[in-house]
C-alpha cells in the first residue's frame, strides 16, 4: 500500500509543482533491465550491451536506479556493467516486476515545487496498444515509496490520465508540447476515450504544473506508439527546440513532418514569444525484416555529464551530432549506435528517466 504517500486532493499545480527541463540536475537516471524477449525479436541478447554503453557515459555524471525484476536479471546487468567499464558505486539496483523495459513511459514521473519532489502517477496502459502493462503500472507506486516522496494520481474529471513521457515535451518555464495524433486522435490507441482537446489541456496543466500547451500534428513512421513528440521535436533550452524534418519529398516522413514545420511557425511559449527552431535531419529510413523503424536522432537523452544521442550507421550520424554539439556546448554530445536497439520501436529516450535533484 502506498496510501500514505499519495498526496491531498489538491492538484499538483494548485501545490505549486511543475516538471523540470531535462537538462536540469539530476539526482538519477531510471532504467527497466531488458527481458521481454518480443520487443527485440531475434536481437534481444545484443541489446544488455547497449544498456552498458548508455549506462557508462551516463553513470559518469549522475546515480542509475536500474529496476531488475530478480537475482538474474541483477547478476546480468551487474556482469554487463563491469565489462563496460561502469563504477559499480553508481549503480542502484530496485526489485520490481516490469512487463517491458521502456522507462520513459512506465517509470515515475517527477514534479518539483520550492520544498520537496513529488511524483506523479500516469497510469500507463500499454499505449492503448498491448495487453501486457499491469506490472509496469505500478513502478510509480514503487518509486515513491523508495525514495519517499509525495505520489500524485494524474486525473482528468474523474478518471485517470493516461499519458506516457516520451508523449511529452517541456522546457521547465510552463510550456508542453505535444501530438494531436497521440492524445487527440478519436479512434486509434485511444488513451482517454471521451476526454476533449479542453479536457486533455486542462488535465495536463493540473497534473504537471504546465500553463501553456501546443500541439503539432503527427509523429514519425514506425512509431508504434502512434505520435510520441521525443521522435520528432525537443526542447534544448528554455526558448529553443530541434524539429526534425525529411527533406526527400518520396519519402512516407516527409509530408506529416513538413505539416509539423507549418504548425511550428505559429508556436509560441509561456511568454508569447517565439522560440528558436532548428532544423535536425532524418536519418535514412531505416528497415528491419521488412519494417520501417522509428529510427531519429531527436530520441536523446540529456544527462548530466553527456548527451547521448542514437546513430545508425548513416551518413547523416555526423551532422545530427554536429547540430546537437552546437546546441548543447556545457556537455558533450556522444553518439551511441542504436540500429539493433530501435527494433524494439524506441531509443534511448525512451528506455530512460530523469529524476531531478
Amino acid at each position: 500500500m502506498v496510501s500514505k504517500l499519495i498526496a491531498t486532493a489538491e492538484t499538483p499545480a494548485a501545490l505549486g509543482f511543475s516538471m523540470p527541463a531535462e537538462w536540469e540536475l539530476h539526482e538519477a537516471t531510471w532504467l527497466g533491465w531488458p527481458h521481454h524477449a518480443s520487443d527485440w525479436p531475434g536481437k534481444l541478447p545484443v541489446i544488455p550491451w547497449v544498456y552498458g554503453e548508455m549506462v557508462r557515459k551516463i553513470a559518469e555524471g549522475e546515480n542509475i536506479n536500474v529496476l531488475v525484476r530478480h537475482q538474474r536479471d541483477k547478476l546480468q546487468a551487474q556482469n554487463v556493467f563491469k565489462k563496460a567499464g561502469v563504477d559499480s558505486r553508481r549503480i542502484r539496483f530496485v526489485f520490481h516486476p516490469t512487463n517491458r523495459g521502456w522507462t520513459r513511459d512506465t517509470g515515475p514521473i517527477f514534479l518539483k515545487n520550492r520544498n520537496k519532489t513529488a511524483i506523479v502517477h500516469c497510469h500507463f496502459n500499454g499505449w492503448a496498444k498491448y495487453p501486457n502493462w499491469k506490472k509496469d503500472v505500478h513502478v510509480p507506486e514503487t518509486a515513491a515509496r523508495l525514495l519517499g516522496m509525495p505520489l500524485f494520481h494524474a486525473i482528468a474529471g474523474e478518471k485517470p490520465l493516461v499519458i506516457e513521457g516520451g508523449g511529452i515535451e517541456v522546457n521547465g518555464r510552463g510550456t508542453l508540447i505535444s501530438t494531436e495524433e497521440c492524445y487527440l486522435h478519436p479512434r486509434i490507441q485511444v488513451r482517454n476515450p471521451g476526454l476533449t482537446r479542453a479536457g486533455m489541456e486542462q488535465a495536463l496543466k493540473e497534473s504537471l504544473g504546465v500553463r501553456h500547451i501546443q500541439w503539432l500534428s503527427k509523429g514519425a513512421k514506425g512509431d508504434d506508439t502512434h505520435g510520441h513528440i521525443d521522435d520528432i521535436c525537443r526542447f534544448v533550452n528554455p526558448n529553443t527546440l530541434v524539429l526534425v524534418r525529411e527533406r526527400n519529398s518520396r519519402d512516407a516522413n516527409h509530408r506529416p513532418l513538413e505539416e509539423n514545420w507549418d504548425r511550428v511557425r505559429d508556436l509560441r511559449l509561456e511568454d508569447g514569444s517565439k522560440p528558436q527552431v532548428i532544423e535536425l535531419p532524418m536519418p535514412t529510413p531505416l528497415c528491419f525484416d521488412k519494417v520501417r523503424l522509428p529510427a531519429s536522432y531527436a530520441n536523446f537523452y540529456i544527462s548530466n555529464s553527456a548527451v547521448i544521442v542514437p546513430t545508425f550507421n548513416d551518413v547523416k550520424d555526423r551532422t545530427a551530432l554536429g547540430i546537437l554539439g552546437d546546441l548543447f556546448p556545457d556537455r558533450p554530445v556522444v553518439g551511441i549506435h542504436a540500429v539493433d536497439l530501435v527494433w524494439g520501436f524506441g531509443s534511448l529516450h525512451c528506455l530512460t528517466q530523469q529524476q531531478p535533484a
